[in-house]
């Protein structure tokens, strides 16, 4: 290889593309998820549907093995081709031993289940073991409410509560397919351009590390008949690393003079990257304490179940996701100039106005549509996993209904016969028993015509 070539692979600026591009080939190859999704296969190592899941057949739940592998592989090649600092090579190792702890607590999770304590403290332990070796914290609240540095003893705490936060919202909004990997290849390619722009190498190639390697991992995950699921070890992984990004995003922007381009008003830009996981995680807590239910317990609350009842696909769902919470990352760069407190009242109530959209009346067709869902969506192949999805979904809102006496017994749809139903397991058990049936019917009706038209 020449000189210049190899000036060309190690120049700062190109070496986190080159190494986005690079993490994007080895998690999309042949010899990482089908591996993955194979030896699964042969080992039973599968989620298996049941009351609360919106898919039908058992799918493989390590992608966030796949990511792991992917993102720390391509971080050990192309840092040994940089000369990066001892503090940074420090951090580092820091950051995959934190990444290994959430790993494997996630793949306990996915394969065996974990009690929510129990998987609390392994974050913590995880989050602590960055926050206290490399000493990456939330230092400073940039003028919000007027206050500026905090005590140590404020910003470890602070920092390990938005930490934690990032992690699990991460983890709450991975309900249907492309949902967390879309919002962390959007957040972290946000991210590494600001890091890029600022000279902060080590981060940059963090970020685009993480984003080629999602990408790589939505080919499997938004795939029909090669699907693995990110998993708790996925959610968990890439949520670390988030919280990871913005923080130090944070750090790098408390005084100007120490970078090459500032960024005002950096804890709304960052409240903005990470607004639809944040936003979804208060919104379904709030619901569930105000109904007396533990804020961890699960149900059919999240925006994306929703969208599913609207009559969306996982992926039309997912594309709308995507794309306001982009838009709401594009209003914040772009109402930099006002003041932080003007500037957090703009982007908060633009990302709730846009959030909020699906509830609007003019789209609340959930008591027509429960019932036009089975009469009028009985199309084959592809549309009837999104079918499934759309009962199921009314079905766990049903169930939350009849538990907290919200639900009239008029309003319990009655899909077979004339007995309605009286308990949340006779509606689930009828739901699927009319969505198999409809399904073999058309499917049936679909043969006639062909054996017909021969």
């Amino acid at each position: 290889m020449s000189n210049s070539m190899i000036e060309f692979i190690s120049n700062s600026i190109y070496l986190p593309i080159l190494a986005g591009l690079a993490s994007f080939f080895l998690s999309s190859s042949i010899y990482l998820y089908p591996v993955i999704i194979n030896v699964s296969n042969i080992k039973g190592l599968m989620d298996t549907p049941d009351s609360r899941k919106l898919h039908k057949i058992n799918t493989p739940t390590l992608g966030g093995l796949g990511i792991f592998l992917a993102f720390s592989l391509s971080m050990i090649v192309f840092v040994l081709m940089h000369d990066f600092s001892i503090t940074d090579l420090y951090k580092l190792i820091a950051l995959m031993g934190s990444a290994i702890i959430l790993v494997f607590l996630g793949i306990k999770d996915d394969l065996t289940g974990m009690a929510p304590k129990k998987k609390l403290v392994g974050q913590l332990f995880a989050v602590l073991n960055v926050i206290i070796f490399t000493d990456i914290r939330i230092e400073n609240f940039h003028g919000i409410l007027g206050f500026y540095e905090i005590p140590y003893l404020t910003s470890i705490i602070f920092s390990i509560f938005v930490f934690v936060l990032v992690i699990n919202a991460m983890n709450l909004i991975d309900g249907i397919d492309g949902l967390a990997g879309s919002v962390s290849m959007i957040a972290s390619t946000v991210f590494g351009v600001l890091f890029i722009v600022n000279d902060n190498y080590l981060m940059a190639l963090i970020s685009f590390i993480l984003m080629g390697t999602i990408i790589g991992f939505l080919k499997y995950n938004l795939s029909t008949d090669k699907k693995i699921f990110m998993g708790d070890s996925g959610s968990l992984l890439t949520g670390f690393l988030l919280a990871y990004q913005g923080v130090c995003f944070l750090n790098m922007n408390i005084e100007q003079a120490i970078s090459s381009y500032y960024t005002p008003n950096a804890p709304i830009i960052l409240l903005a990257i990470l607004s639809y996981p944040l936003f979804d995680l208060l919104r379904v807590f709030t619901i569930r304490i105000k109904q007396g239910r533990s804020p961890f317990s699960a149900d059919a609350k999240h925006i994306h179940h929703k969208l599913l009842r609207l009559g969306l696909t996982h992926k039309t769902a997912t594309l709308c996701l995507a794309t306001a919470n982009s838009l709401v990352i594009l209003l914040a760069f772009l109402s930099t100039g006002f003041n932080i407190h003007a500037h957090l009242f703009i982007t908060v109530v633009f990302g709730i106005s846009i959030y909020l959209i699906p509830f609007l009346k003019f789209f609340d067709r959930e008591s027509k549509a429960t019932n036009k869902i089975i009469n009028t969506r009985l199309e084959v192949s592809d549309d009837n996993q999104n079918l499934s999805s759309q009962i199921m979904v009314n079905t766990m809102e049903q169930e939350e209904n009849l538990k907290n006496g919200t639900l009239p017994i008029n309003e319990i749809p009655d899909y077979t016969d004339k007995d309605v139903p009286k308990t949340s397991l006779e509606i689930r058990a009828r739901n699927f028993h009319v969505i198999h049936e409809k399904i073999k019917h058309k499917g049936n009706s679909i043969e006639s015509d062909n054996s017909i038209k021969n």
